[in-house]
């Protein structure tokens, strides 16, 4: 009897080890890394602000710098290495803070954020489709000029906010945007009409707030008090390609946020998130999924390094 007991005893021990096990697993992030992929280098690289995966020509990466620089969006290869340019026609970049591309109505765009405000005090931001060219004719010419097919002017339902987080989904037909000095960032969403892309003045709608990004600790603010009170703000955000999970870059991590069947950005981005590895870079504000989901590329404003994180 008593060896029964001692057997029972471990069966129950093994059992809750395999659960714990079990546990440990799941809270596992989904992606490993980061490894660095290449250096951003030519006249590309400035101050890496936004990044996108290019949805018409495989394996390209398209940035664009921050404010005061010219509008212009560059094409890099996922080493870094420069393919060409686009000069966005028409248009200043008055504080371009993100990139998304998007396939809609069968057209690759890339969808440009000049949505930065530092002081809140714009009364309305721009959003610009760009249709995305070629590479091959890309490459030739070095550098393209395109006028934006459409313009959004936006501004918000609860007054002006501080804006460097944007993506697209397209199946939502539906941008969203994430404050990024409010105590709590603020999620809103603007639907795009059916049918063709036109310019057009819209509201963005306050739909639900991200409450968990991740602050400094308290060794982390004695260490760094500026860098530590800006560690959770949000700075770029992507959607995975097939709207499984939601991508957020902070100064001080890189954030996923699964997403169940069905469920709504609000709704995933409201849960705590999986928290990558450190990606250990002053000044990141630029993410993006590969066109595939299978990796991240992370960028920053003040060096050339182009981080990549790949999925388990």
């Amino acid at each position: 009897m008593q060896s029964l007991r001692r057997f029972s005893r471990w069966v129950a021990w093994a059992a809750t080890g395999l659960v714990l096990a079990a546990a440990l697993r799941a809270a596992e992030p989904a992606f490993g890394g980061p490894v660095e992929a290449g250096k951003i280098e030519g006249p590309a690289k400035r101050e890496t602000s936004g990044l996108a995966p290019s949805l018409r020509n495989p394996g390209l990466l398209w940035l664009h710098d921050d404010s005061g620089n010219p509008p212009f969006l560059h094409a890099i290869d996922p080493d870094g290495n420069p393919v060409g340019t686009l000069q966005v026609g028409g248009v200043k970049n008055t504080d371009w803070e993100d990139l998304a591309s998007v396939v809609l109505d069968g057209k690759p765009w890339l969808v440009v954020g000049d949505v930065g405000d530092n002081d809140a005090v714009r009364r309305s931001v721009l959003i610009h489709f760009v249709a995305e060219p070629d590479r091959a004719a890309l490459a030739a010419a070095g550098r393209l000029a395109e006028q934006p097919a459409a313009t959004l002017t936006v501004s918000y339902e609860d007054g002006a906010r501080d804006v460097e987080a944007l993506a697209v989904d397209p199946r939502e037909r539906a941008i969203y945007l994430l404050s990024k000095r409010d105590e709590v960032p603020r999620l809103y969403r603007i639907a795009l009409p059916a049918g063709p892309l036109v310019s057009a003045t819209v509201n963005a709608r306050l739909v639900g707030t991200v409450p968990h990004l991740p602050k400094a600790s308290a060794g982390q603010l004695l260490l760094n008090a500026r860098l530590g009170r800006m560690r959770a703000w949000p700075c770029a955000m992507d959607f995975a390609p097939d709207g499984s999970a939601a991508v957020v870059l902070t100064y001080g991590n890189v954030l996923v946020f699964p997403r169940a069947a069905g469920e709504s950005w609000a709704k995933a981005l409201g849960r705590t998130p999986e928290k990558l590895a450190p990606h250990a870079l002053p000044q990141a504000e630029a993410v993006c999924f590969s066109a595939d989901g299978k990796s991240i590329f992370v960028a920053s404003e003040e060096t050339k390094r182009l981080l990549r994180y790949d999925r388990k």
